[in-house]
């Protein structure tokens, strides 16, 4: 996959590597002074409880002028925070949004539980090599390679992209950023990476988390059918997504796109509705796989029992028995199609 990118971005998003504070957010930061890890440090005290802080460890890579890079196992300090997991995670979202926004040259980077995202200005095995990825183990892991054309190769810009628990590596480009990111940004999302795959991951959480609808469902805002297409579908189905398409119409992904999603009940990919941007799926045993490239999967698993392309705008899914046990996933091959 090297020819895919060009050394200004890589990264990977891991699944099951903190077993030990499976239970608590895990926030990687990035700080470009040291100022900025004074103040971040300053802000994550008032509002958490910090169980255990350390540098992540690292080793010389050829990766471009690295920020220092740092973990913090945290809880919500309040009480009634912590001992409702959907309050504290909006509370977690909205400390994230707060930090990357109003403090100068620092970023969180990852903020979920028992998952963490590793990324950097550098090729994927840079960015491996300097992170010491080959000492971690995981039940789920997302890889991508940039090459930016419109948006600047830094360290933060890198993918995976993630929030809370969700992390999106995105192949193309969003020509609607621009109403995603207002759409959102009334939502109380703020938008600081300077990268469109940010839309794509405050869009997730907005629609399941925030709003509760199924993924399968919202595969059908971010790359819904065409109107001339609803206007043959039977009474239900069409009112349904006529409503879907008229309430979250800003939230539309136009553009060249496929997407890799990340999450920790399982994994999940989609294109455009006319497929401008490859993707393929196979299954080998209890095994998963999504790629841009049939030839990437093929290097760790040469023997597949079945590989196949997604339709544009078609989700494919796989699901977790069990997310807290770190086991091989039970894969259900495709969401049920609306």
């Amino acid at each position: 996959m090297r020819e895919r990118g060009n050394g200004l971005g890589g990264g990977f998003a891991v699944y099951g590597i903190y077993p030990e504070y499976e239970d608590v957010y895990a926030l990687h930061a990035m700080y470009m002074s040291g100022g900025a890890r004074k103040a971040t440090e300053e802000c994550l005290g008032k509002n958490f409880r910090i169980l255990f802080e350390e540098e992540i460890p690292t080793e010389e890579a050829e990766v471009w002028d690295p920020p220092l890079v740092r973990r913090y196992f945290v809880e919500p300090r309040s009480s009634e925070t912590s001992e409702d997991e959907a309050v504290a995670d909006e509370y977690v979202v909205k400390s994230v949004i707060k930090i990357n926004a109003k403090m100068e040259r620092a970023f969180v980077f990852s903020s979920g539980k028992n998952m963490g995202i590793f990324k950097g200005v550098g090729f994927p095995e840079a960015v491996a090599e300097y992170y010491r990825l080959q000492e971690y183990q995981g039940y789920m892991w997302i890889c991508h390679g940039r090459f930016p054309t419109n948006t600047p190769g830094w360290w933060g810009g890198a993918q995976p992209f993630g929030l809370l628990d969700w992390s999106v590596a995105h192949n193309g480009e969003l020509s609607s950023y621009g109403a995603n990111r207002r759409y959102l940004e009334m939502c109380g999302y703020n938008c600081t990476m300077q990268t469109d795959t940010e839309v794509l991951a405050y869009a997730l959480d907005l629609l399941v988390r925030r709003h509760g609808i199924p993924p399968e469902f919202v595969a059908k805002i971010l790359a819904p059918p065409f109107w001339t297409e609803i206007s043959h579908m039977e009474h239900a189905r069409r009112c349904l997504l006529t409503a879907m398409r008229q309430t979250y119409g800003s939230l539309l992904m136009n553009g060249p796109f496929s997407i890799v999603v990340g999450h920790k009940d399982g994994m999940m990919g989609l294109t455009d509705r006319i497929k401008l941007r490859p993707l393929t799926a196979a299954l080998k045993g209890e095994f998963f796989y999504l790629s841009s490239e049939e030839a990437a999967i093929r290097v760790v698993s040469p023997d597949l029992e079945r590989v196949w392309n997604p339709a544009g705008g078609e989700i494919v899914m796989s699901r977790l028995r069990d997310p807290r046990i770190l086991k091989i996933p039970v894969i259900t091959t495709r969401a049920v199609r609306m």
